[in-house]
Parts: structure tokens; C-alpha cells; sequence
């Protein structure tokens, strides 16, 4: 039997000097909690700027100082972080939608980098974010990736559960990574799920629990019938901006895997957070999946 990953606990990769101080700007999901989490650990006190409508204000991010901004406002970011002494910045959470142009209050930051994010808009996400985490730089900020805070959180390689791939999941999971990869290059999306060796769906814009959902309909409505197991795949865009949305998975993503019918998650060991570690190995033991961490090139 193969024996599950035993999580141990790398040191902070960032170095903060006196004086130094991390900002989280703060999306949706455990992500930004678990960053937090582990900078109050270490003695370190974030400031979080949590974005309306994406972050939740009664999560334990609340417990840290904290403001709140509407993504009308982006061109406040930086003032917002310079009065906190912020000289660090972690980009982590989703954002769900887009700024609504005809709310955005005119300023003479938004005039600085107004030409720069329309140019970003074109280029999908990934140019997005790298054209934000390019102006944040340009401000003086230090961006840094959630990994290199909490690299503890990042996948590792091999098995994390009780339950291991059969030999016909090795054909599923080589079909996900071919298809996610594929997807990732074009800045589509960072998963997929693979039936009996053939990818069935694939994640887009709506993000991983509705990809799995929309699996879970497939099963129901009778589009799968005879098929049983299969797995979801998720990998980093290749080339991407590892500063921000690199892909996750936790305890929601198992659920949503399970309700799905699938049989387990392969996930790119290093390039990729699993969120609420222990709760997620705890529930994909109840449900009987497997989760493992893939390294590129992996076959069975």
C-alpha cells in the first residue's frame, strides 16, 4: 500500500526586515484566510485590504487590521496600503467580476494606470494580473507570491490519502493534465475532468465548483451512463504569473469531486495550494478519494 505525504512545515521564503509589513489584498475563498493565518503565526500583523463583494467581512480575516475595497476604486489600492506602512503585497483570493467602468471615480492614479489595465484587459486574465502586479511595482511595493509565505500550503508530490489510483485512473489523470495544460496555454481555465480516458469537461471562467457541478448534471441526466470513476485535473498556467492565481484545491473542491461521482484529484505538486490540508485529507478519506500530487512528465 502506498504510504499518503506527511505535511511538514518549510520556513517563510520572504525575508522581512524591521519595519517590513505584508498587505493581502483579498479575494474570495480559504486562500487569503490561510495566508493570514500563517503571517500571525510567524508574529507577523498583515494588513488586508478585502475587496467588496469578493472577501468575506465575517471571516477570521476581520481579526487582522483591515479596510475594505470596492473594485470600482482600484486606483485607491496603493494609497490604501501606503498609509498602512505596507511594503509587501500578496495578490490571493478569486474576483469574480470585472469593474463596472461606468462606477469608477476619476483620479489622478487612475490616470496613471488606466492605459496600462485597459492594454491588460485584451490579454485575458493572466495579462491582467501581471499588468497589476507590474503597476504595483511600479509604486514601490514588493509583490510576492502567497507560496513564498506559506510555501506549506503548496501541493506536494505523490499520494496525500488512504485511497490510491487504480490502474485505469493513470489514463484519466494523463488525459486531465494533457487537457488542463492545453487550456492553460490559451488562458482559459486550470482544470479538467477525464471519464474512462477521455477529457468530458473543461474549466472555464465560472472556476472549478461549477466545472464539477456541471459534471454532477452530466451523471444525473444519464450523459455518463455507464461510467464510473474518473478524475479532475488541475495544473498552473504554463508561463503564468506565479504572484497570483496559482490554482487550488480544498475541502469544498473534494466534496464537489465526490458529487461529481469521480474517484479523485490529481493536482501539480508545487504549482498548486491545497487549502485546509488536514480537513481536506480527513474528507477525501470519509468519501474514499484519492488526492495526489502529479510532477511533470508522472505516468503509472
Amino acid at each position: 500500500m502506498t504510504t499518503p505525504t506527511i505535511r511538514t512545515e518549510p520556513e517563510i521564503r520572504i525575508k522581512l526586515a524591521p519595519g517590513d509589513r505584508v498587505g493581502i489584498v483579498a479575494g474570495s475563498g480559504r486562500l487569503p484566510i490561510n495566508v493570514a493565518e500563517r503571517l500571525v503565526a510567524s508574529g507577523h500583523a498583515p494588513f488586508v485590504a478585502m475587496i467588496e463583494g469578493e472577501a468575506d467581512p465575517a471571516s477570521p480575516l476581520a481579526a487582522c487590521e483591515h479596510d475594505f475595497l470596492e473594485l470600482e476604486n482600484f486606483a485607491g489600492l496603493v494609497p490604501m496600503l501606503k498609509r498602512r506602512g505596507v511594503t509587501h503585497v500578496i495578490l490571493a483570493g478569486g474576483v469574480d467580476r470585472r469593474p463596472k467602468w461606468q462606477k469608477v471615480r476619476p483620479s489622478l492614479m487612475l490616470l496613471r494606470i488606466l492605459p496600462r489595465a485597459i492594454a491588460a484587459l485584451t490579454r485575458g486574465d493572466d495579462g491582467l494580473l501581471s499588468a497589476l502586479v507590474k503597476g504595483l511595482e511600479g509604486f514601490g511595493l514588493k509583490v510576492v507570491g502567497a507560496h513564498e509565505v506559506v510555501p506549506d500550503l503548496l501541493a506536494p508530490s505523490g499520494l496525500m490519502t488512504r485511497a490510491a489510483p487504480q490502474k485505469a485512473d493513470w489514463a484519466d489523470l494523463d488525459a486531465g493534465l494533457e487537457a488542463a495544460l492545453a487550456i492553460g496555454r490559451l488562458d482559459i481555465g486550470q482544470g479538467a475532468v477525464s471519464v474512462g480516458g477521455r477529457v468530458i469537461a473543461l474549466e472555464g471562467i465560472e472556476g472549478t465548483d461549477c466545472l464539477l457541478a456541471r459534471v454532477a448534471d452530466m451523471r444525473d441526466h444519464g450523459r455518463l451512463a455507464g461510467r464510473k470513476r474518473g478524475v479532475l485535473v488541475k495544473c498552473a498556467k504554463p508561463g503564468q504569473e506565479r504572484r497570483a492565481d496559482l490554482p487550488a484545491i480544498g475541502p469544498t473542491t473534494v466534496e464537489g469531486a465526490h458529487s461529481a461521482g469521480l474517484a479523485g484529484i490529481g493536482v501539480e505538486a508545487g504549482s498548486a495550494f491545497v487549502l485546509d490540508y488536514g480537513e481536506m485529507v480527513k474528507r477525501a478519506d470519509e468519501l474514499g478519494l484519492f488526492v495526489i500530487g502529479l510532477t511533470a512528465g508522472e505516468r503509472k
